[in-house]
């Protein structure tokens, strides 16, 4: 999941070396604005793969497995096409919301919609995908989950050279190659995963009001915890950018340092994930602790590694990102907070892995508005004063707020034995 994980923003990078090398700088600017409301309408929808997460890994330690898996997939998978086809159906209401908000200029604009308008077409294959991926890793089948996400990136990679350099057909040729991949990519997941549930039709009982209650309330749940989340993270942004042109650059620098710790940590956390949720579906508490302490030691253990190559290789780090000196200079008067950084995240990283395998979602809820209305927005307030490493320092705490939070509730459902509830 590390590595599937690093393969993730190759598909990014891949869209913007070859727009960066066509002859309007326009065009690189739209389509990277295009392409960031699309990604961040999915990435709030990112609590289809959580709860699939979930019930898959649970589903998967029953002892009807296959038949309870089956169920999952089937249920997360009809969720997640519908949402698909709103996004789709909205996509005017969408795309002027997006325009508004950036206040792009009219080449720009032109290309920003050009964009817009193919990459919408692919919604409804990466809103299955978040769910099959997710239903895959609940089921353990990362190296295929690996495998689907390389064969995506790569044909990504070459559609975008043949429909940008063979076809001529610019933004629109990087957005359609964008599309394609994800409707390969979700064809692949769900020949899979119809494979490892052969012969199992789904059923009518899967869809009636009761299932649907008991799904809508977990991704609802999630999705309040991911708008919280969002919001501290656009906040962040966009407060950076009130300080002007100088923080705010120095910002996006410093958020690749998080970009770095989540490509690790979130691979632990989906392995636990799975682990704690096939514990759950067969309860088994003790099995549940075990897997959350091995898991933390695991996290902290790359927290420390992740802590030590920042205080040895910050610097070349930031170095690589910009050649603007006075960039350079601002962002290394950070590497302190950025050191810190890991070893005060992990422990948010390990915990939602841990809630989401035992689909706690009311308390991943809580915990991150408590941890954003409580700790983020009132610690920036009260260190306003500072400038912009008010929102740093708003940041770590909000982040190791989440991690002790949930911790604390995790330690109270052991406390009461409701680990398997």
């Amino acid at each position: 999941m590390i590595i599937a994980n690093v393969t993730t923003p190759l598909l990014g990078l891949v869209d913007t070396a070859v727009l960066g090398h066509m002859q309007s700088t326009a065009m690189l600017a739209g389509a990277s604005v295009g392409a960031l409301i699309i990604t961040q309408i999915y990435w709030v929808c990112g609590f289809l793969r959580m709860s699939s997460t979930g019930l898959s890994a649970q589903a998967k330690g029953q002892q009807n497995a296959k038949l309870a898996s089956a169920k999952v997939l089937w249920q997360t998978a009809l969720v997640a096409v519908l949402l698909g086809l709103m996004l789709w159906a909205l996509q005017m209401p969408v795309l002027h919301a997006g325009i508004a908000l950036s206040n792009p200029a009219d080449d720009v604009q032109g290309h920003l919609t050009a964009y817009f308008n193919v990459r919408v077409w692919g919604a409804p294959a990466a809103m299955l995908n978040l769910a099959l991926i997710g239903w895959l890793v609940g089921q353990q089948k990362t190296r295929t989950v690996l495998a689907i996400q390389v064969v995506g990136n790569l044909l990504n990679a070459g559609l975008d050279m043949l429909f940008v350099y063979g076809f001529d057909l610019s933004v629109s040729g990087v957005a359609l190659a964008s599309v394609m991949a994800e409707y390969t990519m979700a064809i692949l997941a769900l020949i899979v995963a119809m494979k490892l549930t052969l012969g199992i039709a789904p059923q009518p009982s899967w869809f009636n009001k009761a299932a649907r209650k008991i799904l809508m309330k977990l991704n609802g749940d999630m999705l309040l915890r991911n708008l919280a989340l969002q919001g501290c993270l656009a906040f962040l942004t966009i407060q950076g950018a009130r300080f002007g042109e100088t923080a705010a650059a120095t910002n996006a620098i410093l958020m690749q340092f998080f970009v770095l710790i989540a490509l690790g940590l979130d691979g632990i956390a989906y392995a636990v994930e799975a682990l704690v949720g096939e514990a759950k579906g067969a309860h088994n508490a003790r099995e549940i602790k075990r897997r959350t302490y091995q898991g933390l030691v695991w996290s902290s253990l790359f927290a420390i590694l992740y802590a030590m190559t920042f205080y040895v290789a910050g610097e070349s780090i930031i170095g690589a990102l910009t050649t603007h000196t006075h960039l350079v200079s601002q962002a290394v008067a950070y590497l302190p907070l950025m050191i810190v950084l890991p070893l005060l995240a992990h422990w948010c990283f390990l915990y939602d892995g841990v809630f989401v395998g035992l689909t706690k979602a009311a308390a991943m809820r809580n915990t991150m508005i408590f941890s954003a209305l409580g700790v983020f927005f009132p610690l920036w307030y009260v260190t306003q004063a500072l400038g912009n490493i008010s929102l740093w320092y708003a940041l770590l705490g909000f982040l190791f707020a989440r991690g002790i939070s949930l911790a604390w509730v995790f330690a109270r459902l052991d406390k009461r034995q409701r680990l398997t509830e």
